[in-house]
């Protein structure tokens, strides 16, 4: 008896993952071996870098609360610092977002970080 090979289950999955790498460059599209490395590296670099986007936005968030902080006289530490001790819950994107965009509400929210009533 000849030996039984799920042979439609292994071509579904061989299509999926060539159908997935139609727009690579060279062999990387079209011969098996190539393309199903090329797609794992490209899922092992999509998930190391869901990550490091995180990290990039937050130190993009901390350089523009410095910039907008240092115009007002007062380092980013500081800011954060005397925030926390007044209990004023904003987050650095919103924070950020309120320096970039609404400088008078930053300003704001400066103001009432440095009064020690």
């Amino acid at each position: 008896m000849p030996r039984s090979v799920n042979t439609v289950a292994s071509r579904a999955r061989r299509k999926k993952v060539m159908k997935l790498t139609r727009g690579y460059y060279g062999r990387r599209k079209n011969v098996w071996t190539v393309a199903k490395n090329a797609w794992e590296k490209g899922m092992q670099y999509a998930y190391r870098d869901r990550k490091a986007k995180k990290r990039n936005f937050r130190s993009l968030w901390i350089q523009r609360i410095n910039a907008a902080a240092r115009l007002e006289g007062i380092s980013y530490s500081r800011l954060m610092g005397m925030m926390k001790e007044q209990n004023i819950d904003i987050n650095r994107k919103v924070l950020a977002d309120l320096a970039v965009n609404h400088p008078d509400a930053f300003k704001a929210v400066v103001k009432k970080a440095m009064n020690k009533n």
